[in-house]
């Protein structure tokens, strides 16, 4: 792999894999899903599927929770991995260049239609931007997504900040 990484998948995998934006884009046609806004109108960019970037690391066995991590804004998330396994997306590139912070980059996952995942864990916060670290698990990760609508807000609030800088 290259340096200049964006992503780094790690935990229970066979493979630690630090990704850089020309791994990503040199992942075969299949892995790839250009204009993600067909999956997500709200969305822009191209994404890879997650099913490829797992099989590239070699998820043991018995795993069962895929952590989110976004040191941008300290932002986790942790969801069962059968849930999003085949249709987890991340999106990093936007016009032919990376995805750029402003848009949720460097890695912005995404879950089309995330209700249909019929899991607590996986709702909207469960699409994470600013994504530079996947870790996979037996048992659920740091995860701080809000319980309450005040919480929320405020982490909206914080991200569309952030997002902004």
């Amino acid at each position: 792999m290259q340096t200049g990484a964006l992503l780094t998948i790690e935990g229970e995998v066979s493979t630690k894999l630090s990704l850089s934006f020309a791994d990503l884009a040199a992942l075969p046609e299949q892995a790839q899903r250009p204009d993600v806004s067909r999956f997500d109108p709200k969305r822009r960019g191209d994404a890879v599927t997650l099913a490829a970037i797992l099989e590239l690391a070699g998820v043991v066995p018995g795993i069962e929770w895929l952590t989110l991590h976004a040191s941008h804004d300290d932002f986790h998330a942790s969801v069962p991995l059968a849930a999003v396994r085949d249709r987890g997306l991340l999106i990093y590139r936007l016009a032919g260049a990376p995805l750029p912070a402003r848009a949720g980059g460097p890695i912005r996952f995404l879950i089309p239609e995330f209700a249909a995942c019929q899991t607590t864990e996986v709702d909207e916060c469960a699409n994470v931007k600013f994504v530079d670290r996947i870790e996979l698990s037996r048992e659920r990760g740091r995860d701080n997504r809000p319980l309450e609508a005040a919480e929320h807000a405020a982490l909206h609030a914080r991200q569309s900040q952030a997002t902004n800088e």
